[in-house]
C-alpha cells in the first residue's frame, strides 16, 4: 500500500488550507507543497483533497481503478457508492459526470450539494475563461484543459440552481483551482 501524506496531521491541515483558499478565490490556482503518492491514475492534488475533506462519514464515488480505490478506502475510510448521484463526494480521474445528475442539495440544506473533484490535464491562470462572482474582486481569466466541450453550459445551468448545486475542484498535478456554485463563467479567447 502506497502511503498517504508524509505528515499525516500538517500535510492534511496544509492540503485542506488550499482548498478553503481556491474555494475563497475562485479560479486561483493553488499548488500544494506536499501530496500524497497516490497510485496511477489519481493526481497527486486530487489525493491530497481527498485525504483532507473524505472521512467515513462521505459517500465517495470514484470512476479510478480498484487499486485506486483500495488505496482511497484505506486512507480515509470513505464508503464507495455504485452510482454518482449517491455522492457527497466525487472523484473523476477520466470523464465528468454530468453535473445535472449530481447530489444539489436543497433549498433548506443547499450544504449537501455534492463536491466533485476532477482531473484535468492543466490549469493556466490569466487566459481563457473569463470568471466573476463572489471572492472575485472584478474578474479573473483561467484556461482548463481537459474539461468536456459542453462544460460552460452544464455550469450555468448549475449556477441557476443557486443556493443548491455542485461545487467543483479542479486538480491537474500537484495544483488546484475551486469553482464554487456561485462563480460565473463567460466564454473568452
Amino acid at each position: 500500500m502506497r502511503p498517504g501524506f508524509a505528515d499525516p496531521v500538517l500535510d492534511a491541515q496544509a492540503a485542506f488550507r488550499a482548498v478553503m483558499q481556491a474555494m475563497a478565490r475562485p479560479g486561483t490556482v493553488q499548488r500544494l507543497a506536499a501530496a500524497p503518492d497516490a497510485p496511477p491514475p489519481i493526481a497527486p492534488a486530487a489525493a491530497a483533497v481527498l485525504l483532507a475533506l473524505a472521512d467515513a462519514d462521505t459517500p465517495l464515488w470514484t470512476d479510478a481503478p480498484e487499486a485506486a480505490r483500495g488505496w482511497i478506502a484505506f486512507h480515509t475510510g470513505a464508503p464507495f457508492v455504485a452510482a454518482p448521484e449517491e455522492a457527497a463526494f466525487l472523484l473523476a480521474t477520466s470523464a465528468m459526470p454530468p453535473l445535472a445528475g449530481l447530489r444539489a442539495g436543497s433549498d433548506e440544506a443547499p450544504q449537501e450539494g455534492a463536491t466533485l473533484i476532477v482531473q484535468v490535464g492543466a490549469l493556466r491562470p490569466g487566459a481563457g475563461w473569463r470568471l466573476s462572482g463572489p471572492g472575485i474582486a472584478e474578474a479573473h481569466r483561467l484556461a482548463v484543459a481537459g474539461l468536456p466541450a459542453d462544460f460552460p453550459a452544464q455550469w450555468a445551468a448549475n449556477a441557476a440552481r443557486f443556493p443548491r448545486g455542485v461545487d467543483l475542484v479542479l486538480a491537474a498535478e500537484d495544483a488546484l483551482a475551486a469553482f464554487p456554485r456561485t462563480l460565473r463563467i463567460a466564454e473568452e479567447g
